[in-house]
């Protein structure tokens, strides 16, 4: 089973209430989920949560990774495995777009990129600058610079890592990829998708709720490593603007209302990508959802 939705749209609850009901296990697929460092900042299940169905997938990996698509499959595989072996209903829930379809339509099979690599690609991007960067992407993978903008510096280092670790640029590796876990016929899938106005007002209070719940001390604590600002949990939403706020370049009211803002975008690019990526999820009302999941799942109360 899938569920996939915007963030606050309420997902976790509808997976934990289908896991009990069902014998289930619940399958991270959120990509800054994976986190250990940002348990509430990123609203992942609670520790009683947790307890009650078995969970994977979550927050198991350090902040410090730079944690890819293709790493978080293969741990997805495992735990697929592992839920059929104990004949517990798999359910992959979370808001990554790019793991459902990972997930669905198989993978890209580009190798893992060493870290020393990785380490002189971004010393390169920090001395030199972005532009300096995609302008060495346009001589060596021209097809992919030509697809990304010019500030993009996640996505041009990770162009730039494939050629300098392989020797090929990004496009061939991905002519040649791995097949899906959950091929077409083997899932259903369901998309969340609440009010728009309903769903930026949970937003909105969610991320207070975060802050009063301690992600400020959270962002202090992860602010103290001093790791790669390019790293995906450095971005995490909310996390940039924490970390202005705790330098003193903002108030904090400032930094909320900079991470509702940045999470009310989130949500918008969620709607569009499965819209345009994913158009076999069936797009369901949330007060619908478990009537629809009782009619898909066979035996489900």
């Amino acid at each position: 089973m899938l569920i996939a939705g915007p963030t606050a749209s309420g997902k976790s609850a509808l997976a934990l209430d289908l896991a009990q009901q069902a014998g289930g296990v619940v399958i991270n697929t959120d990509s800054m989920q994976v986190y250990r460092d940002l348990r509430v900042i990123t609203a992942r299940p609670t520790p009683a949560e947790e307890a009650a169905v078995p969970h994977r997938l979550y927050g198991h990996v350090d902040a410090s990774v730079n944690f890819s698509a293709g790493a978080w499959v293969t741990d997805a595989g495992k735990a697929l495995s592992e839920a059929r072996a104990e004949r517990r209903l798999p359910i992959f829930i979370g808001g990554s777009g790019l793991y459902f379809k990972t997930l669905t339509r198989g993978l890209s099979a580009v190798p893992p990129i060493p870290p020393e690599v990785r380490d002189a690609v971004r010393a390169r991007m920090e001395r030199d600058g972005v532009e300096a960067l995609h302008a060495e992407l346009a001589r060596r993978d021209p097809v992919s610079a030509e697809r990304l903008k010019p500030r993009d510096r996640t996505r041009i280092a990770r162009a730039l890592e494939v050629v300098e670790a392989t020797g090929r640029a990004l496009p061939d590796w991905h002519r040649d990829g791995l097949p899906p876990l959950l091929p077409p016929g083997e899932f259903s899938a369901l998309f969340l998708a609440p009010e728009r106005d309903q769903l930026y007002a949970r937003i909105d209070a969610r991320f207070d709720a975060m802050l009063d719940a301690g992600a400020l001390e959270e962002v202090a604590a992860l602010a103290t490593r001093k790791l790669d600002p390019l790293l995906p949990a450095m971005k995490a939403h909310g996390v940039p603007a924490l970390i202005r706020h705790l330098r003193g370049e903002i108030t904090r009211d400032q930094a909320a209302e900079i991470g509702r803002a940045d999470t009310r975008h989130y949500a918008k690019r969620q709607f569009t990508w499965f819209r345009h990526q994913l158009p076999e999820f069936e797009w369901v009302a949330p007060e619908a959802a478990r009537e629809w999941l009782a009619r898909v799942i066979p035996g489900r109360s």
